[in-house]
């Protein structure tokens, strides 16, 4: 119904356009006419008008065709399209019509450009500031989210002033104890849930290989403990850089983005992170910075376990894991006893004790 519509609309802009330009292009017209015979055509303006129509009617048909399917095109582009890149590009091509008109109008009244070139230059204004509305979308919004006033935000019950963003990467959330960290309160502002991160978990989780599977599955428990059992303001983040390939570079351009920080126990992102001066939070340096101090001379009640690196060294653990390497402690695996600490080495890896025996302190 709707091609059939499209089309007597063509057939009566066509036969208006004929009707009108009958005068000078029904001239040629029917002087070719005459050509075959025909000496006089009563009407000519009618004639002219009817195969205006007949001939803009096909053309119509045409036309509906290929226009109806780009136009089914483009609303199905429209539909799958998130509601914040609709208004982003909305928004982009809005300011980019306003910008050709200002610079436009001024020389269209001076007749410096025709109007045909003013509704070229307007509509590639307005290409133009959709695809950059689009490209910045991230940034728009940012944007808008801190341009709301405090009145606003009160009512929404926010926290006054600016809240801070932390975005969690896939190893933070697999490792799990994100989730007991949040319970205790330490973590304030809105964690953030990149979409691209739960693809990545989801991957995981569908892994063949049963340890990714399991790894992935426990990945996907945390933060449903998160978002349901904690009061901790989540936000599942839909926006993706397409340009970009790595999760990784994802998560240091969304924190550039949003202005957060990035919660980690990942080393090597934690080192791009701090070169493209983007901050970040490790886990295991919270993990090492809890832990009890230990200082050189003090005594320690230890359990040597098994044997060191080195020729004559026993290992032991602290009850929180932390690793201490005892001198001479080969001889007494399985054996529980008392050593003095010696030195401590720390690291964004871990902590390391190194200790020896007091038994031969003693006898020293």
């Amino acid at each position: 119904m709707m091609k059939r519509w499209f089309q007597c609309f063509f057939a009566v802009i066509g036969g208006m356009l004929c009707y009108g330009w009958s005068d000078s292009v029904g001239q040629p017209f029917f002087k070719f006419i005459e050509m075959f015979g025909v000496s006089e055509v009563a009407g000519k303006a009618y004639w002219l008008t009817a195969v205006g129509v007949l001939l803009f009617y096909i053309i119509g048909s045409w036309a509906a065709h290929y226009g109806m399917k780009w136009m089914k095109q483009g609303e199905e582009k429209v539909a799958h399209m998130p509601i914040a890149d609709l208004f982003a590009g909305t928004a982009g091509m809005v300011v980019g019509l306003l910008l050709a008109v200002m610079l436009l109008t001024p020389f269209g009244q001076a007749g410096i450009v025709s109007p045909l070139l003013q509704a070229i230059f307007t509509a590639m204004f307005g290409v133009i500031g959709f695809r950059l509305g689009y490209a910045k979308k991230e940034e728009f919004i940012v944007l808008l989210s801190k341009g709301r006033s405090s009145k606003e935000r009160s009512a929404a019950g926010e926290i006054k002033g600016f809240e801070e963003h932390k975005i969690l990467d896939t190893s933070v959330i697999i490792d799990g104890r994100i989730a007991d960290i949040c319970k205790t309160g330490f973590i304030e502002g809105t964690l953030v849930i990149p979409e691209f991160v739960l693809e990545e978990l989801q991957h995981i989780a569908d892994s063949s290989d049963l340890l990714k599977r399991n790894r992935g599955r426990r990945g996907l428990d945390i933060l449903n403990k998160i978002q349901k059992e904690l009061d901790v303001k989540v936000l599942i983040y839909e926006g993706d850089f397409e340009e970009i390939s790595e999760v990784d570079s994802k998560l240091v351009k969304l924190a550039k983005v949003l202005q957060g920080k990035v919660i980690t126990n990942d080393f090597n992102l934690n080192k791009v992170c701090e070169l493209q001066g983007v901050s970040v939070l490790n886990i295991n340096d919270l993990a090492n910075a809890v832990k009890p101090v230990v200082l050189p001379g003090e005594e320690i009640l230890v359990q040597v376990i098994k044997d060191g690196k080195e020729h004559g060294q026993g290992v032991a653990y602290l009850d929180d894991g932390t690793m201490i390497v005892v001198e001479g402690g080969r001889d007494f695996i399985g054996m529980t006893l008392d050593v003095l600490v010696t030195s401590v080495l720390q690291t964004s890896a871990g902590r390391m004790i190194f200790a020896k025996p007091k038994l031969l302190e003693k006898a020293l």
